[in-house]
């Protein structure tokens, strides 16, 4: 009788193999962002992720495994992130049509006039946190308002990185405590808690973190020089503006429906799309000279093919006023594409280092070293931060820690909602910290401000992680497994509950 050829099957890697093609990769970014600067994410970043997804597929056929399971691996690593790669397109495409349409000309020509230059970042951050709460989504928040709140922030001689950080931290906090988000259903969901005890008991470390930024935003914006902008340049501006556009209210029909549907639960892509295309309605109707310049400006389809332009290339604005010129001339798909590169670069190399077993590999080395609650609190936030690193995708920084941590959590007799909460403290918050994850590389390319010059001012990002950390070690809020009796998870979240209506 044949025996079963076994000389294939895959052995379990060594911690060195695991960490090799990590520990190229740091090597090779460091290097990538030491020559190119800010420049890195336009090509650079890109090859050494690729390179390092080659180097995990070969130490995974070191250990046994076939060329064509790895290079599986990688293209189910690159499938994770189709429905992102189609939503950057489509907020590509929005940003273009909503320029056309002088919806995002109309916001800053409003936003610049009602927000005060002082409160600016504190307010930015409300009103992100605000929106995203409501439709549960960091990124449609940053693609729609947040761009406008850039505009207005060049318009008013405010820094960029300061803003993009007071967007991105008020657009995830919405995100994390909203139960219409994606990242908040699947953290309750990898752990089988309830989303509503989840979202509650994620209050205790949510809210203090978010008062802490807005406490330093609003420092900050009291203490900064805004005099670099006279009211005589922002007069020249809103001047600029309006002779580009026609600025009224009926521009911003686009941003009502769009938040309308996002509201109603409509899913993202169809709802960006839709967005994009009323936008182009409303350029048609309200700005036809606007669109046919963009479109050549001769023949009878001269504005519809403007229109089209804006989806596919963005707008290009005529404007002599440098100011408005540089702020307008952005949009399109095509603006997307070197995101998406680096996007399926980064995942490309988190597939493989999945497929090869390194991440399983990793985190039960974390495990190993764990002695009390407040190391593995540590732990988890510091595995969730390196899967956002390593596997490019918050997604699988939030899913294979927390199939990973769920026993530990358990034996320390802990309840499923602390590990819940600190997926979210690290996982989901950490992810638009990282230039080459899908969320960082998102809002770099939405906003127009290179990653690691907004990480420093994310600041709800920053303390978020470190908030779960401080609570771990303090043994503050650490909710205990219930007793068979007692239903589980009330006993605090109840007193925060009453507390908090």
């Amino acid at each position: 009788m044949n025996q079963p050829d076994t000389s294939s099957t895959p052995r379990t890697p060594s911690l060195g193999d695991s960490l090799l093609p990590l520990g190229i990769l740091i090597a090779l970014l460091s290097l990538s962002v030491s020559l190119y600067g800010s420049d890195s994410s336009l090509g650079p970043n890109q090859i050494a992720l690729l390179l390092c997804a080659g180097v995990a597929a070969l130490m995974g056929m070191k250990n046994g495994r076939s060329w064509r399971d790895m290079e599986d691996g990688m293209l189910k690593g690159i499938g994770l992130v189709f429905g992102a790669i189609l939503i950057l397109l489509a907020v590509g495409a929005l940003i273009g049509s909503w320029i056309l349409a002088g919806t995002v000309p109309s916001m800053i020509y409003y936003g610049v006039q009602i927000l005060s230059p002082q409160w600016f970042y504190a307010a930015s951050c409300v009103i992100c946190a605000i929106v995203g709460l409501s439709i549960g989504s960091s990124w449609t928040t940053a693609g729609t308002l947040g761009v406008a709140l850039m505009g207005i922030a060049a318009a008013l001689g405010l820094s960029p990185a300061i803003t993009a950080g007071a967007v991105i931290s008020g657009a995830y906090f919405g995100d994390k405590m909203s139960p219409l988000s994606d990242t908040t259903n699947v953290a309750a969901a990898v752990t089988s808690n309830d989303l509503f005890l989840h979202i509650r008991h994620m209050l205790w470390t949510t809210m203090p973190a978010f008062v802490i930024a807005l406490v330093i935003f609003a420092v900050i914006g009291l203490s900064a020089e805004t005099a670099s902008t006279s009211s005589a340049d922002i007069q020249l501006l809103l001047g600029a503006l309006q002779e580009e556009f026609n600025i009224s209210s009926v521009s911003l029909l686009p941003l009502a429906l769009l938040l309308f549907m996002a509201w109603r639960k409509i899913p993202a892509y169809p709802t960006l799309i839709i967005g994009a295309l009323v936008g182009c309605v409303i350029a048609l109707i309200f700005e036809p000279e606007t669109a046919r310049r963009l479109g050549g400006g001769e023949g009878s389809l001269a504005g519809l093919k403007g229109a089209w332009h804006s989806l596919f290339d963005g707008y290009k604005s005529s404007s002599s006023n440098e100011n408005v010129a540089e702020l307008l001339s952005k949009g399109g798909m095509s603006s997307m594409l070197n995101t998406i590169w680096l996007i399926i670069s980064a995942m490309a190399f988190g597939g493989a280092m999945e497929r090869a077993g390194f991440l399983e590999r990793i985190v039960h080395w974390a495990l190993s070293r764990v002695r009390t609650v407040g190391g593995l609190i540590t732990s988890t936030v510091l595995t969730c931060f390196g899967m956002n690193a390593a596997a490019g995708d918050q997604y699988m920084a939030i899913i294979i820690p927390g199939r990973m941590f769920r026993d530990a959590f358990a034996e320390k007799g802990l309840h499923g909602l602390n590990l819940s909460r600190t997926l979210e403290d690290s996982g989901t918050i950490t992810s638009v910290l990282i230039p080459w994850n899908t969320c960082g590389a998102y809002m770099s390319a939405t906003l127009g401000i290179a990653t690691f010059a907004y990480a420093p001012f994310a600041l709800f990002n920053i303390l978020c992680p470190l908030m779960a950390i401080t609570y771990g070690w303090l043994h503050f809020k650490q909710m205990p497994l219930p007793s068979e009796a007692s239903e589980p998870a009330l006993e605090p979240d109840s007193q925060m509950a009453s507390k908090s209506s």
